[in-house]
């Protein structure tokens, strides 16, 4: 009697493709690779008629059968060490399924482009060593006095580059070729990191003495609960040392690291004083870097050569081993959100990732958001308090200035007051810096005719125009587009224009005519638009190459200049006016942080903010440092109107070319999505963003507001799948949405 043997199995993978197809295909793994495979790889797979790459998500074992159909082979590992570990395939996918995103965009999101590019690779350049000659003394005994001397400076140098031995020795790659034949030297190519702090004078430091609130701190960040830490410490109380302390505790065990910071014109500073404190094992990643930049930190950061990770949202992909600690610093800014799929917030992913790695999560600021500060009263995060500056540094006087109608400002329609240019003269007599602030790049707000008051406006996006004085034209702040001043107005050709509002252009120009000799600098998105644009406007201004220091918000946080003694605020109210609910609560953040920047060393420091009303509650609170008052007011006001940190708020939007199906589908969305809702989940009328047109696209918006998110992404799924968009209009859903516009 014979018997059958048993079936065979074979291996299966399941691969997330490089498209944005929100689903998983199987693929057989030849025996030949079975051993090798491992989820997390990039793999190269047949799809269609072409070869396209995927990551490796799963690997499972099926019982092979004369029924089953047959599966395409994995064509070959791209890279066999994985770019994913189990523990970030796990946060990627809950992220897809928190943001509603497609899981191949959440997968694209955690790895730098220029580390997927197919032509990525390490750099090599040809490396030059001095070889021991002293068994064959016959080579050595013809080398000409010059050569024996390159010999010589070779060996001290312990080898080197060839380009940089070319510079230093005055020599050429020809005369050090010379010597390898002579068997002096070696030369062969060897990989060179492309550094993103190469040239940068970096000075080690050492830890400083904690006063007793930090110690506390310390020890919150520290201890068994592994609860995140929200550390609520005023401007200047000394939060980064305490980062530094405890990132040192968690390299001492062998565990690694991540900081993120909110704006990239932090990150040079940062990681210049982290890299004083550890060295190489500190990589940053930003969007600043080049290609090349960003190849070799990330390799070093997967390799484990890099334990600490410094830089902005996308760090908190980092493929750090160990990771034992996550830092987002400034945990309130809204520049934490991404503002594409996949639309995740940095900081909340930074939260599900330690809990998943088993990491602790501090999340520090001076000004917390309100959902963190709700966590934190609720008892879900821990909280440590920092209420007093460290060292000799203290809270600066903070003063407010009246420019309403009736004020002598007002009536000279003025951009600074008499108070705020007498602090600043007294500063540049004294030899100290200023700092001002101004939350609106470009010269003046809108261009107007004079005579019919026609506002020049971009065809694109039907927002007024901005007038940019210093190339002489009209910018689009939402496209980015441009056009000419016009020589006559189109509807009435009168040629008489107002240019009115003021930007950070126009208030530098009307300094320097105030302060001739004043040296000023300007630090917007038009002044940092080249790369280390940043580092060399805030490095200038640290040296004390300049006076004053003229900025939009970039530089309203974790800034710090022990010579500047004075910030003014030229328009406290201009982010009060904006059509959002968090309006009041971004006020009190901007305030705040911009006044942190004042008296951070022993110099006292004096903060003169400039308001059209300076009554309201929001700016009277950010002038007295009182974010527990402000936060029992607002809350308050949000518990009443169903608004975060009470639900989940989403926005949908809907947007085409043509107004008319935009306005259709969103209105037919929103009447679908109603039908769906239950207690505790509302969903606001189709209604056109606040801003209606951006790029040629008409943009509808829909609000959906629950008490949990997953019944939000449950009922979108289902709508978005039964009534898919035609071509011509797309529809996406933006979770925990930070701007409504």
């Amino acid at each position: 009697m014979t018997t059958s043997s048993p079936p065979t199995s074979k291996a299966v993978v399941r691969v997330a493709i490089d498209l944005a197809l929100d689903r998983l295909f199987d693929y057989e793994v030849p025996e030949a690779l079975q051993e090798k495979l491992a989820v997390g790889q990039l793999l190269s797979v047949p799809f269609g008629h072409r070869q396209a790459r995927g990551f490796a998500m799963e690997v499972k074992r099926e019982g092979r059968s004369a029924a089953s159909f047959t599966l395409k082979p994995v064509a070959a590992i791209v890279d066999e060490t994985p770019f994913f570990t189990p523990a970030l395939l796990e946060l990627v996918r809950k992220i897809a399924a928190y943001t509603a995103s497609p899981i191949e965009s959440v997968l694209r999101a955690a790895v730098p482009a220029a580390v997927l590019k197919r032509n990525a690779r390490a750099k090599e350049q040809l490396f030059v060593e001095a070889v021991d000659t002293s068994g064959s003394r016959g080579e050595a005994a013809t080398l000409t006095a010059r050569q024996k001397w390159l010999v010589e400076n070779i060996r001290r140098l312990d080898g080197g580059w060839m380009a940089q031995l070319c510079r230093e020795l005055k020599t050429t790659p020809a005369s050090i070729r010379a010597l390898a034949a002579a068997g002096c030297v070696s030369v062969a190519p060897r990989e060179r990191r492309r550094d993103p702090l190469s040239g940068k004078r970096i000075l080690p430091t050492k830890p400083l003495p904690l006063n007793p609130e930090q110690s506390a701190a310390l020890g919150a960040m520290r201890g068994a609960d592994r609860r995140p830490v929200l550390l609520f410490g005023v401007t200047g109380s000394g939060k980064t040392e305490v980062y530094l302390q405890a990132i040192a505790a968690e390299l001492d065990a062998g565990r690694g690291a991540i900081v993120m910071v909110p704006e990239i014109s932090l990150t040079p500073q940062t990681v210049q004083r982290f890299a004083s404190r550890f060295g190489d094992k500190v990589a940053v990643l930003h969007s600043a870097l080049s290609d090349g930049e960003r190849y070799d930190e990330w390799h070093r950061i997967r390799s484990g050569a890099a334990r600490v990770v410094v830089g902005p949202r996308s760090a908190v992909w980092a493929p750090v081993r160990d990771l034992g600690l996550i830092v987002v610093d400034e945990e309130h800014e809204p520049s934490y959100k991404q503002d594409e799929s996949p639309r995740y917030n940095a900081r909340d992913v930074a939260v599900l990732r330690g809990a998943i790695e088993g990491a602790h999560v501090v999340l520090g600021s001076a000004t917390p958001s309100l959902e963190s500060w709700t966590n934190a009263m609720r008892g879900k995060y821990a909280l440590a308090e920092i209420k007093g500056r460290a060292g000799a540094g203290t809270l600066p006087r903070v003063g407010l200035v009246d420019m309403r109608e009736g004020s002598a400002a007002a009536r000279t329609g003025a951009i600074f007051s008499r108070e705020l240019l007498d602090a600043i003269g007294l500063r540049l007599d004294r030899g100290e810096q200023s700092i001002l602030f101004l939350n609106r790049r470009g010269y003046a707000r809108n261009v107007v005719c004079g005579a019919c008051g026609h506002v020049e406006t971009c065809p694109e996006c039907g927002v007024p125009y901005t007038y940019h004085r210093a190339d002489s034209c009209l910018r689009c702040h939402v496209c980015g587009g441009w056009a000419p001043v016009p020589q006559a107005c189109p509807e009435c050709r009168a040629s008489a224009f107002d240019y009115r509002g003021t930007g950070t252009q126009r208030a530098e120009a009307a300094l320097a005519k105030c302060f001739p000799h004043a040296r000023i600098l300007r630090m917007d998105a038009d002044s940092t638009s080249r790369k280390n644009s940043h580092d060399d406007i805030l490095s200038a201004f640290r040296r004390g190459d300049a006076d004053v220091l003229i900025g939009t918000q970039m530089i309203a946080k974790g800034l710090d200049f022990p010579n500047v003694t004075l910030v003014g605020v030229l328009n406290a109210d201009t982010s009060l006016n904006m059509p959002d609910f968090r309006a009041a609560e971004r006020t009190y953040q901007l305030l705040a942080q911009v006044a942190g920047r004042a008296g951070r060393a022993e110099l006292p420091g004096e903060v003169l903010i400039q308001s059209y009303d300076p009554s309201v509650p929001t700016i009277r609170a950010a002038a007295a440092g009182d974010f527990a008052g402000f936060a029992v007011d607002e809350l308050k006001a949000r518990e009443a109107a169903f608004l975060p940190p009470f639900c989940h708020l989403a926005a949908i939007g809907v947007r085409s070319r043509d107004l008319r199906l935009a306005g259709e589908w969103a209105t037919m969305y929103a009447e679908s999505l109603r039908k769906l809702a239950k207690k505790g989940f509302s969903v606001s009328e189709a209604m056109p963003s606040a801003l209606e047109k951006a790029d040629g696209w008409y943009r509808w918006q829909i609000v959906l507001r629950a008490v949990s998110p997953s019944s939000i992404v449950k009922a979108w799924r289902w709508i978005s799948s039964v009534r898919p968009p035609p071509k011509d209009v797309r529809a996406t859903i933006d979770v925990d949405a930070v701007n409504l516009v």
